[in-house]
């Protein structure tokens, strides 16, 4: 099945470009291009795509209030939204990934790690560059987010397994044979801690994570 991509970047040459590079994939199709924030606000919502790929600093709304109008919280239905941007300040990943973003990936990144990106997204998993991950952890170190609140319910030995596995990067497959159980039993544990934690993706398990200090000093 095809992964259906929007666009959004006021530049139309790193549209143009971000645009060879996914639809030389073939199973990933670009369905809008949008040159500004409130755009692709309103071209997501109504085309609904499979991944929105967003830069950070765009007229009008910012990638970062682009994020969360569509996947924030109390967002019915919320779609995957990756930021891709040559701006890594702290700020920005921070702001995008506790607005609901499924990835943050840095524009000089590479091709391969963009579609890795989208794939990623499509498939209910999230990509966050190991660079990226560190500026986290020290975000997190020095003081930066609030602690993290209580889970509805404790989690479980093997549920906290899980939750480190999350914030290390590790897919549902490298989880599975890591802890040697079953892929359908991992994506089960995953559903459980989302709904324990009260997040409504991976992201927001791996930022619990670092800011309950489960990770230790990354």
């Amino acid at each position: 099945m095809t992964i259906s991509v929007l666009l959004a970047d006021d530049q139309a040459m790193v549209r143009a470009s971000l645009r060879v590079i996914l639809e030389d994939q073939p199973d990933i199709s670009v369905v809008a291009e949008a040159a500004d924030g409130d755009q692709a606000i309103a071209l997501a919502r109504r085309l609904r795509p499979d991944v929105c790929l967003v830069d950070v600093q765009m007229p009008h709304t910012d990638g970062i209030e682009v994020t969360r109008a569509l996947a924030g919280p109390g967002v019915p239905a919320p779609l995957r939204v990756v930021v891709v941007t040559t701006f890594d300040l702290d700020e920005y990943v921070y702001g995008a990934l506790r607005g609901g973003a499924v990835g943050f990936v840095l524009k000089d990144a590479g091709p391969a790690l963009l579609v890795e990106a989208v794939r990623a997204a499509n498939a209910g998993d999230a990509l966050i560059s190991p660079s990226i991950t560190l500026r986290l952890l020290r975000h997190v170190r020095a003081g930066g987010t609030p602690p993290a609140r209580r889970p509805a319910q404790p989690l479980s030995e093997r549920e906290i397994e899980v939750v480190r596995a999350i914030a290390r990067g590790r897919t549902n497959q490298e989880i599975a044979a890591e802890l040697f159980i079953s892929l359908s039993t991992v994506k089960g544990h995953v559903s459980a801690i989302q709904l324990k934690l009260g997040v409504r993706n991976r992201v927001g398990i791996a930022s619990w994570a670092w800011e309950s200090r489960l990770m230790g000093d990354g």
